[in-house]
């Protein structure tokens, strides 16, 4: 494993683990890397090569921003922390949920997630996230979850073997809802497993 290693057609190993704010506010202290590489480098080579390679094929390479890729055990517990100024915490982290961390270990020889496949997020420069979503649906690409959180927001999309095709958005104070997404969640099912 190379960190220059190409993940799918456009994205390096590197853009995956190194791209979030706070893996740059902490890059000295974070190794951002797969520690389960075979298992890890196949679930992001999955969710390139189903979800992301395509987006990139349309919407093209200069205009896909990632926003955050993969979360190596260092960065979970960065992410974990509170910013010493604002109190507030560096990010939201549900490792068990949301198939950032891929096939990653804990000190118990347990997946991170139960649920097998990788996760990122992801915006559409000058595009609204309810277009990119629309696109997506229209394509019918494989994804297992995919998380709305508004039209100048990033998108949260993962590939898994579970082919959930699950889609969330979330209320201003960020409480999961499915009100408001029946068009997209209809467009879902229309999806075939494992396409």
């Amino acid at each position: 494993m190379t960190n220059d290693q190409k993940i799918g057609r456009y994205l390096t190993l590197t853009e995956f683990c190194t791209c979030s704010n706070t893996y740059r506010r902490y890059s000295d202290k974070i190794n951002p890397f797969p520690q389960n590489p075979l298992e890890t480098l196949g679930a992001l080579e999955n969710l390139s090569r189903f979800i992301i390679d395509p987006i990139i094929d349309h919407f093209g390479r200069d205009n896909f921003h990632l926003t955050y890729g993969f979360c190596s055990p260092d960065l979970k517990k960065y992410l974990a922390k509170k910013d010493p100024i604002t109190g507030e915490k560096n990010g939201r982290v549900a490792p068990n949920l949301d198939q950032h961390m891929a096939a990653e270990i804990n000190a118990k020889n347990q997946y991170y997630c139960s649920r097998p496949g990788a996760a990122c997020d992801f915006a559409i420069i000058n595009i609204p996230s309810s277009l990119v979503i629309d696109w997506i649906l229209s394509q019918k690409l494989p994804f297992d979850s995919l998380y709305f959180y508004g039209d100048n927001r990033p998108i949260h999309i993962s590939y898994g073997s579970q082919h959930k095709r699950d889609i969330w958005t979330f209320t201003e104070t960020g409480v999961p809802t499915k009100k408001g997404i029946a068009h997209w969640r209809e467009l879902a099912k229309e999806i075939p497993p494992g396409s």
